[in-house]
């Protein structure tokens, strides 16, 4: 009996050796180092942003109908970030992890933004009732 477990276990191990094999990781995309061409440093340098584009600030908005941390922030905050206006939402700090007592999000945004829009967005993503926090 204890023959047959030890060739089971022999022939998952070879089995595993040869799936990793055949299927090597891929190194990560910055492994080999940054490129220098001249052509790679002048998209860099269109990359930088303006004066304009860097400021932002933040709003801090109450959503009530936001209940747990595993569904319902996942999804405000994914609603929120589609916006183009939006930079980041982050929860608002809670007395107790895995629970939100404190259903307020964070949200960094760049000029032109609308608590408006926002709240809208939110309304038709299902949490009705979110204010700005004042």
């Amino acid at each position: 009996m204890r023959s047959i477990a030890y060739g089971i276990a022999i022939l998952a191990a070879a089995g595993i050796m040869f799936f990793i094999a055949m299927n090597p990781a891929e190194p990560p995309a910055d492994a080999s180092g940054p490129e220098t061409s001249p052509a790679s440093v002048a998209t860099i340098e269109k990359q930088v942003p303006s004066d304009a584009e860097t400021q932002s600030a933040s709003v801090t908005l109450n959503v009530p109908e936001m209940h747990c941390p595993f569904a319902c922030y996942p999804s405000v905050k994914e609603n929120l970030e589609k916006r183009d206006d939006v930079i980041e939402v982050a929860l608002a700090p809670q007395k107790e992890e895995g629970v939100i007592d404190n259903p307020q999000v964070i949200v960094t945004y760049k000029q032109g933004f609308s608590t408006d829009a926002a709240i809208a967005t939110l309304e038709s993503a299902g949490f009705g009732g979110s204010t700005v926090v004042q």
